[in-house]
């Protein structure tokens, strides 16, 4: 009985796991693929089916924990990287530099130019005017020689074939000092019937003369000179008195 008994169990196991029938069904979707597999009644394929669904679970799941961890913000924008922020703070703060130091270089160039074209002036100004002094002292001598020339009478001359002589060898002299003064941008001041002019004629007496512009010059008392068209020494008149004074 026993034997019939246990010979019954083995022949209803058995016919179980001998009998099985296939049946089809689709998987868990996972992304980018879809596949369909067959489902047995065996505990090893039903193991291997669960964790297949369970894999495709956690690969879905992936991205939104990635999302909530930290990864990204509510709107759906990732967040920024600390070390990426500290490099953008830094190249921002590099091009501020920049540009103070452009508008530093700019402002050093400017003045630069400028201390150029002065210092430029100024030594074309000193070689202008170094022969001022000189040229002063040279006036005098000019003076003197006016002054000789000035006192010798039209009839001593006639009279005397010496005085002659030497009257014109002082006037040449006179003349070759004036030519050199040219030379070096010194030219006399010819203020004779012109209108007085404060700038270059400096009055030492006023007398009235009908015949004659109010205002004018009719008298030379001493010979004028500029320096590069700077006064060097102003000419001393006599200038022709108004009517009304």
């Amino acid at each position: 009985m026993h034997r019939t008994l246990s010979q019954s169990i083995r022949r209803t196991i058995q016919s179980r796991v001998s009998v099985t029938t296939p049946a089809f069904r689709y998987s868990v979707r996972v992304p980018g693929q879809q596949f369909v597999r067959f489902n047995s009644t065996k505990p090893e394929e039903k193991e291997s089916t669960e964790s297949t669904t369970n894999a495709a679970e956690k690969e879905n799941q992936k991205p939104e924990e990635q999302t909530t961890n930290g990864k990204g913000n509510e709107s759906g924008e990732p967040a920024e990287h600390p070390e990426f922020k500290e490099l953008k703070e830094k190249l921002e703060k590099k091009d501020k530099d920049l540009a103070l130091m452009k508008n530093h270089y700019a402002k050093a160039k400017a003045d630069f130019r400028s201390l150029q074209e002065t210092t430029k002036k100024e030594v074309q100004s000193a070689k202008d005017f170094a022969l001022q002094k000189l040229a002063k002292d040279l006036l005098e001598s000019i003076d003197n020689f006016n002054l000789a020339l000035d006192h010798v009478k039209e009839d001593t001359l006639k009279a005397n074939e010496e005085v002659k002589n030497l009257y014109e060898g002082v006037d040449m002299t006179r003349n070759v000092f004036e030519k050199t003064l040219q030379k070096h941008g010194i030219e006399k001041i010819e203020p004779l019937g012109q209108k007085f002019d404060p700038n270059l004629h400096e009055a030492t007496f006023e007398i009235a003369q009908p015949d004659k512009e109010p205002g004018s010059v009719f008298f030379v008392q001493q010979t004028g000179y500029t320096l590069n068209n700077r006064v060097l020494r102003p000419a001393k008149v006599g200038v022709v008195k108004s009517e009304d004074k």
